[in-house]
């Protein structure tokens, strides 16, 4: 019960569709119940920011279909001096809430709306984005509803975004750095809850996709020698990608593992026909010892003498294990932190000064597959974590 605003009969509060009191597996479930394929985020958008707004501790702001929700508890007693503001250290939880459209193969597992299953004895939840990434977004939710000022001597920044599974352009993550980036940059560290396997993931590789284009001249086949085939002039850039080794790269003690690769092949207009243009389209996955300008004069030296025209050139991210803030949450999960392979927005935290880790539940290798699934366990072990993570300075009385 609560009073209304002009004090006249109490009346009764509503109760949020999305209900943020009930299990980490219940709560998981029903946001899989949502289809939210990139670009289609507004109903889950309008259901977190609904049950968000009951939690009297949070102050939202919305942004299309993306909503950063925040703490401004006040400073600790005696904080005052402390550091250059006396406030709290502040941390992002950040997750994104579209997936990748819903599996093709007709009774698969991962169809809306979700399943489970008992599997050798354990509950495993079923469904499209159970591992990227509404697991973690499920997470973020319980801990957004659950630790207020008296739980938690830090400050939080939840952040729920759309449009991670498409182009980077339609990022909403960027889009809320852009629009409302003092809300993100005073933040001392980051969590991307991105599916880890329960296991803290530092740092990202770079990732960037280009086109290596060739140029020729038509003729007809049958004349083949008055033009210049376009497609024949890719093969020392197919030669040079034969015998390329990718490097393994440490840094900060992480290894990552790199990697440039051919993806497609295009060019031609009938089969009698010499082409006059062809491109082979390649991905190159970069060590976080590169800067993106590092990383594109590396693949310029590589495809020397060839046009490359870049569509995509998302930066690495460094570990970001080198704080104390990040030594805290390793031990809070207890084990050893792995290099990400993949590209995931831990890069946009560290290009704003924010070092961040990935660490979230679920099996990153079954991400986009039509079985993609999340144990009960690993829901409720990554909510432990980091719960007791973010208690980890409350002073016992």
């Amino acid at each position: 019960m609560s009073v209304s605003p002009n004090n006249s009969e109490p009346h009764e509060v509503p109760q949020p569709p999305l209900n943020l009191d009930v299990s980490m597996p219940e709560l998981t479930r029903a946001l899989l119940d949502y289809e939210s394929v990139s670009g289609n985020e507004r109903t889950i958008a309008d259901a977190v920011h609904t049950a968000l707004s009951f939690c009297p501790h949070l102050h939202l702001t919305r942004d299309g279909d993306a909503i950063i929700a925040r703490t401004e508890f006040p400073p600790l007693p005696g904080a005052e001096g402390e550091s250059a503001k006396g406030e709290r250290t502040r941390i992002i939880l950040a997750g994104h809430l579209d997936t990748v459209p819903l599996p093709t193969v007709e009774g698969s597992l991962g169809t809306v709306p979700a399943t489970v299953r008992e599997e050798d004895g354990h509950s495993v939840l079923y469904g499209r984005g159970a591992t990227d990434m509404k697991g973690g977004v499920a997470v973020q939710l319980k801990l957004a509803s659950e630790l207020t000022a008296q739980d938690t001597d830090y400050n939080l920044t939840y952040i729920f975004y759309d449009n991670e599974e498409v182009a980077s352009e339609l990022s909403g993550l960027a889009r809320l750095i852009r629009n409302h980036g003092e809300l993100i940059t005073d933040a001392d560290f980051g969590v991307l809850l991105e599916p880890t396997n329960g296991t803290i993931e530092g740092g990202c590789n770079g990732t960037m996709r280009f086109f290596v284009r060739t140029r020729g001249l038509a003729a007809h086949s049958g004349r083949a020698w008055r033009g210049e085939n376009a497609i024949h002039a890719l093969a020392p850039a197919l030669a040079a990608l034969a015998s390329y080794e990718p490097k393994t790269i440490s840094v900060e003690g992480l290894d990552y593992r790199e990697g440039l690769n051919a993806v497609q092949i295009s060019g031609g207009v009938a089969g009698n026909v010499i082409p006059d243009a062809a491109a082979m389209h390649v991905n190159y996955r970069f060590a976080p010892d590169k800067t993106l300008d590092e990383a594109i004069a590396h693949v310029r030296e590589v495809f020397a003498g060839y046009e490359l025209d870049f569509v995509d050139l998302s930066p690495a991210a460094r570990p970001g294990l080198d704080t104390p803030l990040a030594a805290s949450l390793i031990e809070a999960v207890g084990q050893e932190p792995q290099p990400k392979y993949g590209w995931t927005d831990v890069a946009r935290l560290s290009e704003i000064g924010i070092p961040a880790v990935n660490f979230g539940p679920g099996d990153a290798l079954l991400a986009h597959t039509d079985s993609e699934h999340v144990s009960f366990s690993q829901l409720t072990r990554c909510h432990a974590d980091l719960r007791a993570w973010l208690l980890s300075d409350r002073d016992e009385d």
